[in-house]
C-alpha cells in the first residue's frame, strides 16, 4: 500500500542529491537538492561538464576517465572532491553513487547519487555520542514515545530495575512506580510532550522490585524532536538521590532542633510562675517536635512543702515517694484534630527502658505530616493547659489540675525512679504512635514528668529526638526549680519582713492611726521599706517610715536590723537628729565584716573596706501630743504630707539630708505645730514613683487624693490606694498616716514646785486632787508614794525647779522634772541601808517606769494601768521582801 514517509525518517538528515549525464557527459537533470548541495542552479549546470565544471584541474583526467568507464557500462562508488564554481579550490568531498542507465533511444547515459560525506560523518558522529551517552550514563536514561510508552532504556535503568535493556521496551511508569507516584509521573510526561516545556528535579518517591527499601530521585524530562523538528518521544534522565535527600533531612533536622532550642531558651523560664513554666515548654514543643504533651509536677513541689521533690542518682533511686509521690497535672497541649486521641498512663506493654538511647523509629529527626486524615495535623497548635480536653489512660482520665498517682510498675513511675527517658509504643488501634516518657531533672533532682506523643502518620521518634526530648524537659526543668527556691527564698523574706512590721492596727495617744504595707508581688523580689510607731514616754509617740535601697533577703534583713535600731533608739528618749545619726553609723557597719569600722577608722589614708555598702532612707517625727507638736528629722526621704483642716495638701520642707550609710554629714530637725483635726502622711516612693510617669506627677497626684481627708482615716487611706496609680507589684509599698487629736486641757495636770522639802507633801496634795477630780481615786494611795519618791529625789540629788505633771489617756503617766543632768540609776540596797529602794518601789508599783535627758535637765516618769472596776493588784510579800 502507498504511502507518505513520516517527516523525520532518515532521509531527511542525510539529505539526498541525484542528478543524470547523458550519453554525451554532460547534465541532463540536476535535482533541487543538488541544487542546496552544490549551490549551482539547474539552468547553470543543465549542459555542462560535470567533471569539468565542478573537479579540480589536477583531478579532472581522472574524472574523465571515470564518466568514460560509467558511460560503458560500468557502476561505481566513491568520494569525490567537489569545488564550487569559480573557486580555485575543492569546497568539500561528496560520496558519490553511479549507476549506468539507457536513454529512449537505447544509447549509455548515468544516473548520480550524492550526499554531501560532511553530513555522513555528523551523523555518525551523533549517532556514535548519543550511544555512548545513553548507554555508558552512570544515571538511568529512558526515552518515552508518543504513547509514552518506553522506547529505549540505558544499562544503569536496567541494572536498578532488573533484566535487560532490551526487556523494558514496552512499558509504562506503572510498571515500575506505586499508583500515586506513577500517576504524577505520566502526567508530567504528558505536559512535556505537549508543551515542550522541559521539567527539572523531578522527585519521585519509590523502591526498586524485591526491595522494601524507599528510595527518592530526582528525575529530568525534555521533549525529543526529529530531523523536521517533529516531536517523537520524551527523554527522561533519573538520579538517585536517596543519600543527599537523608543528608538533606538530616541537616534540616540539625536547624530544626538547633531552633527549637533557641526557641525554648527564648520562651520557657519567663516567669517564676511553675505552672506558667510548664505551659511555655508544651508552648514550644506543639506542634514543632511533637503532636500531643502533657506535664505532670510533683504535688509537694506545687504546695511549697520543705521536702524535697524525688532525688536519683546511680543504682540509688531515692524517688519522692519510689516514683509514685502525687503529681498534679498542670498543663497539656495538642495539635491533633481528633479529639479521641489522649495523653496519660501510658501502658507498660512493650516499654522500651534504655536509659535514654534507643526507642521507635530510624535516625528521626524531622517531624512527618503524612498519614491519614485527622491522625497529624500540624497547622497549629491548640496550647491548652486548663483546656477541656480530657487527658486519659488505662487507669481512668487524668484532667488538667488533678491529683493523681502512677502505679509503681508504670513506665512514667519507673521513669521518675531512674530519672531515664522510656519509650512507649502506641496502644492497638489508638491514633497515638508512640510516647516519650521524659523525667524533668533539675541538679540531680527530679521535679516533674513530661510527655512526648506522635500521632499516626507522623515520623517515629528517633535518636535525636530524645536526646532533643531530654534538653527541653532539662531546661524546664531547671527554671521550674530555680523558681521553686525562689519562691521558699520569698516566702523567707516575706515572712521575715511581716514580722517586723508593727502588727495590727498602732494606737497612740492624740494620733488616730492608719497604716498599709503592700509587699511587690512574687515576681518581684522582697524590698526594704518598714514603718513603725513606737510609744515614747509622756504619752508622745514616734512615727517612723524607711526605705532600706536595693532588693532581696538582704535588703529585708538590713531592714530589720534597722527597725530594730531605731526602736532601741527611741527608747533612749533621743531627739529626731541624734536618732539618725546613730542609725547613719549602723547602716555604714551592715555591710561591712566584724572589726571592719574600726580597721577603716584606724587606716584610712588605705581608702573604703572592700565591703557591701547598705543605704537606707528614713524619716523620723516624735508627736507630743500636749503641745501638739511634732519634730521632723528626715535622711533622704520623701517629704511628709500634711493636711490642714479646710486647706490642701501641703508638702512639709524637711531639710531632706543624706541617706543612712552615706556618713559624714549632720541631719536638721523641723519642729511643726500640728492642728487640731490635721492629717498627716508619712509613705515610701512606692507609693508616688513608677517607670511610667515621673515623681513630680506621683507626688501631684497623691496630695490631690488627700483633698478630702475628714472621712475616716480607714477611708481615706484606701482611697489613697486606689486612687493613685501605683504600678503595685514593682515595688513595696508603705503607709502610715495619723490624724493629729491632742490631748484635751482637763486631761493634763501640770504644777512647778519650789526648791524646798515642803513640796514633796504638796505635790501628794495635788496629785491626789487631780486623781479625784479624774474619778481615779483606786490609784490615789500608789501614786501619792511614787509622787512622794520621785519628788523627793530630785530635791536630794537633782537641781533648780521642779515640775510635776500627770498625763491622762488610755494610761496614767506621772512625770517629775529637773534641771539636773545626773541620770537616776536603780540598785539594790544592802540590808542595813535606810533608804535607796525608791526606784525598786516605783518599779514594783508601776507598769513603767523610767527617765530621759531633756533640753534643761531631765524628766524621770512612771506608769499607771487606769482601773478596770476590778481594783488594782496589791504587791505581795515576796515582792515587798525583795527589795530587801
Amino acid at each position: 500500500m502507498w504511502q507518505s514517509s513520516p517527516p523525520g525518517s532518515i532521509y531527511d538528515y542525510i539529505r539526498v542529491a541525484s542528478f543524470s549525464i547523458g550519453p554525451d557527459g554532460l547534465v541532463e537533470q540536476w535535482s533541487r537538492r543538488a541544487v542546496e548541495l552544490f549551490g549551482v542552479t539547474a539552468e547553470e549546470a543543465r549542459g555542462k561538464d560535470p567533471v569539468e565544471a565542478f573537479m579540480p584541474a589536477d583531478l579532472r583526467e581522472r574524472g574523465h576517465r571515470r564518466v568514460r568507464e560509467i558511460l560503458d557500462g560500468k557502476e561505481w562508488t566513491g568520494l569525490v572532491p567537489f569545488r564550487m564554481p569559480g573557486e580555485d579550490r575543492p569546497h568539500g568531498v561528496a560520496e558519490m553513487y553511479v549507476m549506468p542507465s539507457e536513454t529512449a533511444a537505447g544509447e549509455r547515459a548515468a544516473l548520480c547519487i550524492v550526499v554531501d560525506v560532511r553530513a555522513l560523518r555528523r551523523i555518525e558522529t551523533d549517532l556514535a555520542a548519543s550511544q555512548a551517552i545513553f548507554g555508558q550514563s552512570p544515571f538511568g536514561f529512558l526515552l518515552f514515545g508518543t504513547d509514552l510508552t518506553v522506547k529505549r532504556a540505558n544499562r544503569r535503568f536496567a541494572t536498578v530495575f532488573g533484566g535487560s535493556a532490551d526487556d523494558h521496551r514496552g512499558r509504562t511508569v506503572h510498571d515500575y512506580l506505586p499508583a500515586v507516584e506513577a500517576d504524577r509521573m505520566a502526567a508530567a510526561l504528558r505536559r512535556v510532550l505537549e508543551t515542550g516545556e522541559s521539567v527539572a528535579d523531578l522527585q519521585i518517591v519509590g523502591a526498586a522490585p524485591g526491595s522494601t527499601d524507599r528510595r527518592q530521585w530526582s528525575v529530568n524530562l525534555y521533549r525529543v524532536h526529529g530531523g523536521s523538528g517533529r516531536p517523537v518521544g520524551v527523554a527522561g534522565l533519573g538520579i538517585d538521590v536517596t543519600r543527599r535527600h537523608n543528608a538533606v533531612r538530616e541537616a534540616a533536622s540539625a536547624r530544626r532542633n538547633l531552633a527549637l532550642l533557641n526557641e525554648a531558651g527564648a520562651r520557657i523560664g519567663t516567669s517564676l510562675d511553675l505552672e506558667a513554666t510548664a505551659r511555655e515548654l508544651l508552648a514550644v514543643a506543639v506542634p514543632g517536635f511533637c503532636d500531643l504533651a502533657a506535664v505532670d509536677l510533683y504535688q509537694g513541689l506545687l504546695t511549697g512543702d520543705e521536702a524535697p521533690p524525688g532525688r536519683w542518682g546511680g543504682s540509688h533511686d531515692v524517688g519522692y515517694g519510689a516514683g509514685s509521690a502525687e503529681l498534679r497535672r498542670v498543663a497539656v497541649a495538642s495539635a491533633v484534630s481528633d479529639t479521641r486521641v489522649q495523653v496519660g498512663r501510658p501502658r507498660a506493654a512493650g516499654d522500651d527502658t534504655a536509659a535514654g538511647t534507643g526507642g521507635a523509629g530510624g535516625a528521626g529527626g524531622t517531624r512527618g505530616t503524612g498519614g491519614p486524615a485527622g491522625a497529624a495535623s500540624t497547622a497549629g497548635a491548640a496550647a491548652t493547659a486548663g483546656a477541656e480536653r480530657e487527658v486519659c489512660c488505662d487507669e481512668g482520665p487524668i484532667e488538667v489540675g488533678s491529683v493523681h498517682r502512677y502505679p509503681f510498675n508504670s513506665p512514667c513511675a519507673g521513669a521518675l525512679r531512674t530519672g531515664r527517658v522510656h519509650s512507649v509504643p502506641g496502644a492497638e488501634g489508638s491514633l497515638v504512635q508512640s510516647t516519650l516518657v521524659v523525667p524533668m531533672v533539675a541538679h540531680d533532682t527530679v521535679v516533674g514528668l513530661v510527655q512526648f506523643s506522635r500521632a499516626r502518620g507522623s515520623e517515629a521518634f528517633g535518636e535525636r529526638d530524645r536526646a532533643l526530648a531530654v534538653e527541653l524537659a532539662a531546661r524546664a526543668a531547671v527554671c521550674i526549680d530555680n523558681a521553686r527556691l525562689y519562691r521558699r527564698e520569698h516566702e523567707r523574706a516575706l515572712i521575715l519582713q511581716r514580722s517586723l512590721l508593727p502588727p495590727g492596727d498602732p494606737e497612740a495617744a492624740g494620733l488616730d492611726i492608719a497604716c498599709r504595707y503592700l509587699p511587690g508581688t512574687a515576681a518581684t523580689e522582697v524590698g526594704g521599706d518598714w514603718f513603725d510607731v513606737i510609744q515614747l514616754p509622756g504619752h508622745r509617740t514616734a512615727l517612723v517610715v524607711g526605705d532600706v535601697m536595693g532588693r532581696g533577703l538582704r535588703a529585708a534583713v538590713a531592714m530589720g536590723e534597722l527597725r530594730t535600731a531605731v526602736r532601741t533608739l527611741a527608747q533612749l528618749d533621743l531627739e529626731p537628729a541624734e536618732v539618725l545619726s546613730h542609725l547613719d553609723e549602723i547602716a555604714r557597719g551592715l555591710g561591712a565584716p566584724v572589726g571592719a569600722q574600726q580597721s577603716a577608722r584606724a587606716h584610712k589614708a588605705r581608702g573604703p573596706e572592700l565591703s557591701e555598702v547598705y543605704l537606707a532612707t528614713c524619716v523620723y517625727a516624735v508627736y507630743d501630743p500636749v503641745t501638739r507638736r511634732c519634730t521632723f528629722a528626715n535622711a533622704g526621704h520623701l517629704p511628709p504630707v500634711l493636711v490642714a483642716p479646710g486647706e490642701e495638701a501641703l508638702l512639709l520642707d524637711v531639710p531632706p539630708g543624706m541617706p543612712l550609710g552615706v556618713g559624714g554629714e549632720p541631719f536638721e530637725e523641723v519642729e511643726v505645730e500640728l492642728p487640731e483635726g490635721a492629717l498627716l502622711a508619712l509613705y515610701t516612693d512606692g507609693l508616688v514613683e513608677s517607670r511610667d510617669h515621673p515623681l513630680d506627677e506621683g507626688l501631684s497626684a497623691f496630695r490631690s487624693a488627700l483633698a478630702n481627708p475628714g472621712r475616716p482615716l480607714e477611708d481615706v487611706a484606701d482611697h489613697v490606694l486606689t486612687t493613685l496609680d501605683t504600678r503595685h507589684g514593682e515595688d513595696d509599698i508603705a503607709l502610715l498616716m495619723a490624724r493629729i487629736q491632742g490631748l484635751p486641757a482637763e486631761a493634763v495636770g501640770d504644777w512647778r514646785l519650789p526648791r524646798e522639802p515642803r513640796s514633796v507633801g504638796r505635790a501628794r496634795e495635788l496629785a491626789r486632787a487631780q486623781l479625784s477630780a479624774w474619778e481615779l481615786d483606786p490609784l490615789v494611795d500608789t501614786v501619792e508614794l511614787l509622787v512622794s519618791e520621785l519628788v523627793t529625789n530630785a530635791l536630794r540629788y537633782g537641781e533648780g525647779e521642779i515640775r510635776l505633771r500627770l498625763l491622762r489617756d488610755r494610761t496614767l503617766v506621772c512625770e517629775v522634772w529637773d534641771a539636773g543632768l545626773v541620770q537616776p540609776r536603780r540598785r539594790r540596797a544592802k540590808d542595813t541601808d535606810e533608804g535607796g529602794r525608791g526606784l525598786q518601789l516605783v518599779g514594783l508599783l508601776s507598769a513603767a517606769w523610767g527617765s530621759r535627758r531633756t533640753p534643761r535637765g531631765k524628766t524621770v516618769w512612771f506608769e499607771l494601768d487606769l482601773p478596770d472596776g476590778d481594783g488594782l493588784a496589791e504587791p505581795t510579800v515576796d515582792q515587798l521582801l525583795s527589795m530587801f
